[in-house]
């Protein structure tokens, strides 16, 4: 694998060096190309990502398929725009000399993806590289291998590998590709595995686009219409159960709308996926036994003890998590299925507040004033998303920080290809989606181009007319 990764690199490097995918109508053939790969492969993929999450054809086209496809239309439509040479002013010192800034490609750029989106993650990234003008070396998560399996025998049978090449493995194979010399590094993931990344591509000084993840507060205020808000948070923790970089992490509700909120929280989760959500077609598993085992460890009582009534209606139930079960508890090992489920009574530091949550468990905290949110967010890392339901969306936005955010809204800001996606801080660096995902692939060349027919004196030693020239500079 070693020696695979080594040649097929090198490849790639002769290839780009080789102009051969400069030119704008090769790129949008390339795009063309993988859009029709995707639609060829459409059925494998969904029934791979039935195979591994549990995914639905529907979630699986409207959270994978479809974004890719946007995304592609997108740059096919804007591309020659986002491409054009930038004519720039030039300052009375450099007259009359002209400026301008190029987008040049980076070059060999590494992909590296995670599992809980394991097609739009790995192919919109795809989509800048391939049109900013990059060459591409792919790597899918090991924790879908099926997925992973139809991604290596789609993209090998449409691109030659001295231009996209695909490998499959563990973090093993992680640690070959990092070894190499990249022009850039995009790797979406855990702010843990992030830090490895950086740590690597610091010693050939590589560029890096690390889109991380964080625990994303949702923010209920007492003015907030809390039927709407319950409709779309709970849409929003049971899509991919969960296991959404950008999902609402824990919930911080008014103490005056709390019960009233977590009652039509729970409403809408039974609408959304019925009384008994195993049985739903749409929802999503854990990725993993071990991924169920640490959410598991969140739960303040086994699963033994929780029942399919409103455990609500129990008395308080402590246990080595802390906190106290509202809502939920439900799972199955086997099957890797965990129920929607909700924890009050929650302190700050209890484990399930300690990391990203990565799972459909809502831990829930209760405020008076809006500063103490402000507090709570802003004393911790920033958030890769930030969702505020209520009438103060602008103070809250204001006085935080995170790499995205909604207003009365979750989830929805990474639909519109016209901003920017990325996180801030310990949620990431760099951001993509259209034109963005082009510009993360690309340098911004300046070039000043001067004339030769007049060469002004006073720039050269001994620096003739000197106060003047202070005047100019």
């Amino acid at each position: 694998m070693k020696e695979y990764i080594a040649t097929t690199h090198s490849k790639q490097q002769a290839y780009f060096r080789s102009g051969a995918t400069l030119a704008l109508p090769f790129r949008k053939q390339m795009l063309r190309k993988l859009s029709d790969a995707i639609h060829q492969y459409e059925k494998p993929l969904a029934e791979a990502l039935w195979t591994d999450l549990h995914k639905s054809y529907e979630e699986a086209y409207l959270t994978e398929l479809s974004i890719v496809y946007g995304e592609i239309r997108n740059h096919l439509k804007h591309m020659r725009r986002w491409a054009r040479p930038e004519r720039k002013c030039s300052p009375l010192a450099i007259m009359p000399a002209t400026s301008k800034v190029i987008k040049e490609p980076l070059g060999n750029t590494l992909i590296i993806a995670p599992w809980n989106y394991p097609v739009q993650l790995l192919l919109n990234p795809l989509v800048g590289a391939i049109s900013a003008g990059c060459t591409a070396f792919l790597k899918p998560s090991p924790y879908v291998p099926h997925v992973s399996a139809v991604l290596t025998e789609m993209i090998r049978a449409t691109f030659p590998e001295e231009y996209i090449a695909i490998v499959e493995g563990n973090r093993q194979v992680n640690q070959m590709l990092l070894a190499e010399r990249w022009d850039l590094i995009f790797f979406t993931g855990s702010p843990s595995l992030g830090k490895m990344v950086m740590e690597a591509a610091s010693k050939h000084l590589t560029p890096v686009v690390l889109e991380l993840g964080g625990k994303s507060p949702c923010i209920i205020d007492k003015s907030a219409n809390l039927e709407v808000a319950a409709r779309r948070v709970a849409w929003g923790k049971a899509l991919n159960a969960g296991q959404t970089c950008i999902a609402p992490d824990y919930l911080m509700i008014h103490e005056d709308v709390k019960d009233k909120f977590l009652k039509l929280l729970v409403k809408e989760w039974k609408h959304l996926l019925t009384k008994d959500p195993q049985k739903a077609k749409h929802f999503v598993r854990i990725v993993s036994d071990k991924a169920l085992e640490r959410l598991i460890s969140y739960l303040p009582i086994s699963n033994s003890e929780a029942s399919h009534s409103e455990v609500s209606q129990l008395p308080s139930l402590q246990g080595g998590a802390g906190g106290r079960l509202y809502h939920g508890g439900h799972y199955d090992k086997e099957t890797r299925y965990l129920s929607p489920t909700i924890l009050t009574n929650v302190s700050e530091d209890a484990p399930v507040m300690q990391e990203e949550i990565f799972g459909p468990i809502f831990p829930v905290l209760t405020f008076k004033e809006i500063d103490e949110v402000i507090t709570f967010v802003t004393d911790r890392e920033k958030p890769l998303a930030l969702y505020y339901f209520g009438t103060n969306g602008d103070y809250v936005l204001r006085h935080t920080s995170s790499g995205g955010a909604c207003v009365n809204d979750v989830i929805m800001h990474i639909v519109n290809h016209n901003v920017p996606f990325g996180g801030v801080g310990n949620s990431g660096m760099g951001s993509y989606h259209g034109k963005e995902s082009f510009l993360s692939f690309s340098h911004r060349r300046s070039v000043v181009s001067t004339p030769t027919f007049i060469d002004m004196p006073f720039r050269y030693m001994p620096y003739k007319l000197f106060n003047l020239i202070k005047k100019m500079v």
